[in-house]
């Protein structure tokens, strides 16, 4: 009979070899690698969203503030006809991109004159936008930038002088890309 537990046998079998040690350390490294990089793809979709979701507020914002110089414009003056155009001339000669300052807002006084109108200022490029942590709100006078642009067209719809197509769009760049976000939608002289 054969003894198959004798000391010969057990003598090659006694650990690792150094094959086997390094088969093992590399699929180990595969491992942490392959969580390593899904880790930072994860952050920085994070951070992209993050972006995006700001810059779609913002791109929307920029709408709802012409819209607010509009009806401004148009409910405290003395016609709706002379607001309209009083709007219209408060867009200045912008034939191309412009910016709204909305770090000062409308102030209306109490015979319902307006005292203080939002600056719109024409640009070939628009600077980028600065975050108040104190107030939690963009704008171009106090705090860090926040590498996000905004463009604000403001376009005539049609032949008449009484439908304007306002588009904001939102720039950013990010890892190797630039992003943007753009919405539009016309105003009207509502009140005519």
């Amino acid at each position: 009979m054969i003894n198959i537990f004798s000391k010969n046998k057990l003598k090659y079998n006694q650990g690792f070899t150094l094959v086997e040690t390094l088969v093992s350390i590399m699929l180990f490294s595969v491992g942490v690698i392959t969580m390593l990089t899904v880790l930072a793809k994860g952050i920085s979709d994070t951070g992209y969203a993050k972006q995006k979701i700001s810059a779609e507020y913002l791109a929307q914002e920029g709408i709802e503030l012409v819209r607010n110089i509009r009806d401004t414009h148009v409910l405290y003056s003395a016609t709706p006809q002379a607001g309209w155009i009083a709007f219209r001339s408060s867009l200045g000669p912008c034939n191309g991109k412009c910016y709204i300052n909305s770090d000062d807002l409308f102030e209306v006084a109490p015979p319902m004159e307006i005292t203080k109108i939002p600056i719109i200022a024409c640009a070939n490029s628009c600077p980028t936008l600065l975050y108040n942590s104190s107030n939690g709100r963009f704008g171009y006078s106090v705090g860090p930038s926040s590498g996000l642009r905004r463009e604000i067209t403001v376009d005539q719809v049609g032949g008449g002088n009484d439908e304007l197509k306002v588009t904001s769009t939102v720039f950013w760049n990010q890892g190797s890309g630039t992003y943007k976000v753009s919405f539009s939608e016309n105003l009207y002289n509502w009140l005519e």
